[in-house]
């Protein structure tokens, strides 16, 4: 047996690796069923005790147990990270097609677009959508036919148009790069477990979640644009006559009369101080008289000028602020802008703040250099604190210096997270941001801010959502299909070569293993069609042992030993094995380079399982073999 000793250590290794491997795919297998039965008996327990919980009150309360119980142990999450990952169709996800809207980054390169530029675009945008030309190369030949060159808009005066078209065919392609590189960073610090993001045509872009849980979050981490921007709040003595002014407007257009009584410099509304005037009216007569102020109250203990409004009010609130004769009213340098969060719940209705700021931003979220999200260890509160640039820092100094004891309000995306007061000059270009939520949401604006911001913006024009239930039917399926296909393979072996047909069957059984602990160690992803791989790795395993004992046979059918007859069998079949698994693993290759998606996902099972078929059919059966013949075991191949 010494000279077997080291085949036998190296096979038992290899199963040593593979099972510790695949260890904690089990061990995630049975987390699961743990998490399952122990949610189902507190869904009991909550029924019992609120039948009339509604459903989302139910799911929030089970989502939270959930939590609980897979961060009180470590290794939970451990196990989850280390198992074979599934793809979108075995585990459930989101599928999703979307397309840089490049349109916009064209509109903002272009220099004093007039509204003959933004007819042409609009035309151009809608002709894109069914092209699948690039958006520039629609333009180009839209001015062409209008007659207009491309330097009226872009470039210089003395730039031909081909020269300006190619420098921005390059920025839009650049944007669609950038785009699908931001996405990606995005994706892999969310955790994401083996996504997909693929370029497709010009400007979309195909992007798979496997097991993502919270959709909408999702698709606000790929869309967010991070456009972080830190705006100068008004002062109530600028803001409340703006507002009144509104009312009045509102009021006027409504054919109703109303009182020109204005307070000019008290810093607050006549509405709010005047109160004896509008005690005597009714609600239906105040909302009359006072369009606006009937929707966005304001506290008249409070210092600032800030509206509060229901949030079954703010499309009323903006669709007042967007008519024509109210945006006359608003000074071209200010802009109403809505808090990104409740300020509080008022008779199970969410109140929102309105502020009113400056419309040109003192900075920008350019200057970030990092993010990092935490709790405020004085009030628990979850906050993004960030750092910028050395060129930031010192216009932040500038800024804080010159601004003290006025509000400052941190807008990420067209919404205000918090309007902080200066206290004083801010040095070091380290800031914070309030108002989260939660410590998911700080984790999600961690990561856009830290990624970087989007060069365009980012429409979904196709969405399709893989149920965790389908995604579990295509898991029982394919694992039956893999389990019906071993047992008839295994069967005929045992059936046709006898004893040799155990040992294939203990190779075929090794193979299998095999492939699933590389899967398992290179974290690689199994999908359906890999399934298909594995299944068609167990025949070409099969085939390998098949040629070595119709060679073994012949050799014995000639009068040969038993060990010269092994001997020949394996040298005899050399040739023919290396050379139909050596083509079909450059096959896989190719597939593997040239495919995407499940074509990638067969080609990968594929390669590995023949290597680990080889492995198999010349090292672990003919160790058995030679073993058998040391011993003087009879040779049986049917």
């Amino acid at each position: 047996m010494k000279e077997f000793r080291f085949r036998i250590l190296v096979i038992l290794g290899a199963i040593a690796l593979s099972i510790y491997l695949l260890y904690p795919t089990y061990a995630d297998y049975n987390n699961n069923i743990y998490v399952e039965e122990q949610l189902a008996q507190i869904k009991d327990n909550i029924l019992n005790a609120d039948p009339n919980i509604s459903i989302s009150q139910m799911d929030q309360r089970l989502s939270l147990k959930e939590d609980s119980i897979r961060t009180s142990d470590p290794s939970y999450r451990e196990n989850r990270e280390k198992r074979i990952k599934l793809g979108l169709d075995l585990q459930g996800g989101m599928y999703l097609v979307m397309e840089v809207n490049t349109a916009r980054l064209v509109e903002r390169l272009a220099r004093d677009a007039d509204p003959t530029f933004k007819e042409i675009l609009a035309a151009t945008e809608a002709e894109a959508k069914v092209s699948d030309l690039d958006l520039v190369s629609i333009l180009a030949r839209r001015f062409q036919e209008k007659g207009i060159r491309l330097s009226r808009y872009f470039g210089t005066i003395r730039q031909e148009d081909s020269e300006i078209i190619d420098q921005l065919q390059e920025q839009e392609s650049d944007a669609v790069n950038r785009a699908i590189e931001i996405i990606n960073n995005r994706v892999n610090q969310y955790g994401v477990s083996e996504p997909s993001i693929q370029k497709q045509g010009a400007r979309r872009i195909i992007v798979e979640l496997p097991g993502i849980a919270k959709e909408e979050e999702a698709k606000r981490l790929l869309q967010g644009r991070a456009l972080l921007e830190f705006k100068m709040v008004k002062d109530a003595d600028f803001a409340i006559p703006i507002m009144n002014r509104i009312d009045e407007i509102l009021a006027s257009s409504a054919n109703i009369e109303v009182s020109n009584n204005e307070t000019e410099s008290t810093g607050v509304s006549s509405i709010v101080d005047d109160s004896s005037s509008t005690d005597q009216l009714s609600p239906e007569e105040f909302e009359k008289q006072h369009p606006f102020y009937s929707i966005a109250l304001i506290n008249p203990q409070s210092p600032y000028a800030d509206a509060f409004v229901k949030e079954t009010d703010k499309a009323k609130v903006l669709n007042f602020l967007n008519r024509m004769e109210v945006k006359n009213a608003i000074p071209d340098n200010v802009e109403f802008i809505f808090g990104a969060k409740p300020e509080i719940v008022q008779d199970g209705e969410n109140i929102y703040r309105l502020y009113l700021v400056n419309k040109q931003a003192e900075l920008s979220g350019g200057v970030i250099t990092d993010a990092q999200s935490t709790l405020n260890p004085q009030t628990s509160a979850p906050i993004v604190t960030f750092q910028m640039n050395s060129e930031g820092a010192r216009e932040w100094a500038r800024i804080t210096g010159s601004n003290i004891d006025k509000r400052l309000a941190i807008v990420l995306d067209g919404v205000i997270y918090s309007a902080p007061n200066i206290n004083g000059k801010i040095l070091g270009g380290s800031s914070q941001i309030e108002g989260i939520g939660n410590l998911d949401e700080a984790k999600l604006m961690e990561i856009v801010l830290k990624a970087g911001a989007l060069p365009a913006p980012i429409d979904i024009i196709e969405e399709r959502t893989v149920g965790p239930s389908l995604g579990q039917d295509s898991v029982s399926q394919g694992f039956n299909s893999l389990l019906i296909g071993f047992v008839i393979v295994a069967i005929f072996m045992i059936f046709y070569y006898k004893k040799g047909g155990n040992i294939a069957d203990f190779g075929l059984f090794f193979t299998i293993m095999i492939i699933l602990g590389v899967l398992a160690g290179f974290s690689a992803t199994l999908t359906l069609p890999g399934i298909a791989g594995i299944v068609l790795t167990m025949g070409m395993a099969v085939d390998a042992n098949v040629l070595i004992y119709e060679r073994i046979r012949e050799e014995l059918a000639t009068g040969k030993t038993a060990k010269a007859a092994v001997e020949s069998g394996y040298a005899n079949s050399y040739s023919a094995i290396f050379d139909s698994n050596i083509t079909t693993f450059f096959t896989g290759i190719i597939l593997y380079q040239f495919g995407s998606g499940p074509v990638q996902g067969f080609a990968l099972t594929l390669m590995i399982g023949i290597v680990a078929s080889l492995f198999s059919a010349l090292v672990l059966t003919r160790l058995f073999f030679d073993i058998m013949v040391a011993k003087g075991i009879k040779i049986n191949v049917g």
